[in-house]
């Protein structure tokens, strides 16, 4: 069977439908490639079952399949939640980015709010993305800048590190103080 979005030379195969062995080999190899939480095996899995069919016996088990790897450690939603928290916030995104990213890994509402950022994780974060976007003390000055155009720079920085999902207090603190050693003393004052 041709594709349409195969090349004129080359046709794809259409692939075969997915049985217990195929989609077992399947979950393997996708675990073995990335790492991923429950959910987003599951939903991985049931994409794949509906883009290419079932032929086995009975239903899939799509939930037993992914049971029987989390047993085995081949999934592990406490350590990929601790990774992916930790991953985002040393990028500089905030709390509310983790939350949303860890929900939209299917991950439990108990280990969403363990792996929540302290005051102290979360000000590091802002001061993170402020320096990576160079907001607030970190932008280079603007020569003969007007109050203006000085508010709607702030403006647009406070807006785009409150898409980055830090609080407003945080992001108004970034974009006002004017010296990065304040800055960071802010950040500090709360350490543990």
């Amino acid at each position: 069977m041709a594709d349409g979005h195969a090349t004129r030379r080359r046709t794809r195969r259409t692939p075969k439908p997915l049985d217990r062995v195929r989609l077992n080999d399947l979950a393997l190899h996708y675990v073995a490639r990335f790492a991923t939480s429950s959910g987003k095996l599951e939903t991985y899995l049931r994409r794949k079952l509906r883009e290419r069919g079932w032929e086995g016996e009975g239903e899939p088990d799509v939930a037993g399949l992914v049971e029987r790897f989390g047993e085995k450690g081949y999934v592990d939603d406490e350590a990929y939640a601790r990774m992916k928290a930790s991953g985002l916030l040393a990028r500089g995104y905030g709390a509310r980015r983790v939350e949303e990213k860890l929900r939209a890994d299917g991950l439990e509402e108990d280990l969403r709010q363990a792996n929540a950022p302290g005051e102290w994780a979360a000000r590091s974060a802002v001061l993170a993305y402020a320096k990576r976007r160079r907001f607030g003390p970190f932008a280079a000055s603007v020569a003969g800048e007007g109050s203006e155009e000085s508010h709607k720079r702030r403006e647009k920085q406070l807006a785009a590190i409150l898409r980055a999902g830090h609080s407003f207090d945080h992001a108004r603190r970034v974009v006002e103080i004017a010296d990065i050693g304040e800055l960071e003393e802010w950040v500090e004052e709360v350490r543990d």
